[in-house]
């Protein structure tokens, strides 16, 4: 894959990201819409807040060219473990569904930003 083709990919998954995990959170996280799933699978509603910060901050490491690459790779390991976590959480209170399913799809754009990341700063060596 040429290196243009994969800046367009990395750029279009982490923007996709970037926006399904920073800006919606930070808009809607404590709309009564958003707060019910998260205390329906039994968190507590702190746990939002803290949630939105991390994701928040997360996303806007990923999509910041100038942040330090070790930030970004715990960003990425953090989003790997909320999206996996998230869906253990609705199979377990759910079962299988959507919702579980869902956060999977989302972790297999994340894994694309990922590669190409990667592939991006080897080119630049």
């Amino acid at each position: 894959m040429k290196l243009k083709t994969t800046k367009i990919i990395f750029w279009i998954t982490t923007t996709a990201i970037f926006l399904f995990e920073g800006v919606m959170p930070a808009l809607f996280s404590q709309k009564p819409e958003s707060i019910a799933p998260i205390v329906h699978l039994g968190y507590p509603i702190y746990f939002i807040k803290i949630l939105t910060t991390f994701k928040i901050l997360g996303t806007l490491a990923l999509i910041i060219p100038q942040i330090p690459k070790r930030i970004k790779e715990w960003a990425y390991a953090g989003f790997a473990f909320d999206f996996i976590c998230a869906s253990l959480s609705y199979l377990n209170v759910e079962g299988f569904g959507f919702f579980a399913m869902f956060p999977l799809i989302v972790f297999a754009v994340l894994i694309v930003s990922y590669v190409c990341y990667h592939k991006m700063i080897e080119n630049q060596k």
